[in-house]
């Protein structure tokens, strides 16, 4: 269980250009599996382009008080970088105007971002139809200024959405941290006791499942009814709609991979069960995400990868939604991740 992300320990990953070139060289250098650029054209979905935009992702900065195992962003207490109010700002412009229906919040933890609450009580104000904060749930009892996080989350009808990679405590902690579950446990009570993930309530509280290992989730309505009857019968919590993610061979998950000697057999798996029907569907195609600092990705892991739009417009404060929709997304070999099974997005299985 790493205590500190890639950057502080200077590790070679940390930078996205060595992993871009981990991922491009060995077994697909080789030709032993095909590059996904050319698994995409046999099914004639090359170049990859957008469709119209319905989901605004902010990364609101890496900071976390989570150093998780498998973590994409390679967030931690250790990350500074965070969105200054200046860059809200503009992203608040590119919502008032924009045709995107959804706002998602993101991080590592997006509450610790200092200017969290401003920005969420005047994103509030443009009319999303779904506003998303997607919180780690140890955030709420990391400190007392974040304990009434329930209530604001009430206030502004947040749909929130958390991580919990899985109904027991040991699978947790051994990917989140001791403790970790324990804790997100209480602050899942926390959200019920003001209604979240109640019947009726209209206060949406999701979670996020992804594997403990180097393996793909096995199917999500499935997982969906484990959890709901696991943690209603143990703790008589009750939440919406689990969400199952595969992951991506990138970052902290990539480091794993290499260090326990599966990063082939996991590339093996995710290009045999490439599916094709899954493609049509990938977030990249409805979804641009804003990093920290302002720049566009198409994807929350290509902003990880530092894979920028293939657009004159690059930065959120030059926003022009017709040249966006007409660039092509950026793709590696990171990418079998979000077609593999049943696919694989922000909001769960994509088929």
């Amino acid at each position: 269980m790493p205590v500190k992300s890639l950057l502080a320990r200077k590790n070679e990953l940390a930078d996205p250009q060595k992993q871009l070139d981990f991922l491009s060289n060995g077994i697909f250098a080789e030709g032993e599996l095909p590059l996904f650029k050319e698994k995409i054209a046999k099914s004639g979905n090359f170049p990859l382009k957008p469709q119209k935009l319905e989901i605004l992702q902010l990364n609101l900065g890496y900071m976390c008080n989570q150093v998780c195992s498998h973590c994409h962003v390679d967030a931690g207490p250790d990350r500074k970088e965070i969105m200054t109010r200046e860059t809200m700002e503009q992203c608040l412009e590119v919502i008032r105007t924009s045709g995107a229906k959804t706002l998602d919040l993101t991080g590592g933890a997006p509450e610790m971002n200092p200017n969290f609450r401003w920005f969420v009580e005047e994103a509030a104000k443009a009319g999303i139809e779904d506003f998303i904060v997607r919180s780690n749930l140890t955030i709420i009892l990391a400190n007392k200024k974040f304990h009434d996080l329930p209530d604001f989350f009430k206030k502004h009808n947040i749909h929130v959405v958390s991580s919990l990679p899985f109904y027991k405590k040991e699978k947790t902690d051994r990917q989140r941290g001791k403790g970790v579950f324990n804790k997100s446990i209480e602050a899942l009570k926390m959200l019920n006791a003001v209604g979240y993930g109640k019947k009726g309530s209209g206060l949406i509280l999701d979670l996020v499942y992804n594997p403990a290992g180097a393996f793909l989730p096995s199917n999500q309505e499935a997982l969906e009814k484990d959890f709901k009857k696991a943690l209603f019968e143990d703790f008589g919590i009750e939440f919406n709609q689990l969400f199952s993610i595969n992951n991506l061979p990138i970052s902290r998950f990539l480091e794993y991979l290499i260090a326990s000697e599966n990063y082939e057999d996991y590339m093996y798996a995710l290009v045999e069960a490439f599916n094709p029907s899954a493609v049509k569907n990938l977030m990249c195609t409805n979804t641009l995400s804003v990093g920290w600092d302002g720049w566009l990705y198409d994807c929350d892991f290509n902003q990880m990868l530092n894979l920028k739009v293939a657009s004159k417009v690059k930065h959120i404060k030059d926003f022009n939604e017709e040249q966006l929709e007409d660039r092509e997304i950026c793709i590696s070999q990171h990418c079998y991740g979000c077609t593999a099974g049943a696919g694989s997005s922000c909001q769960g299985s994509l088929t």
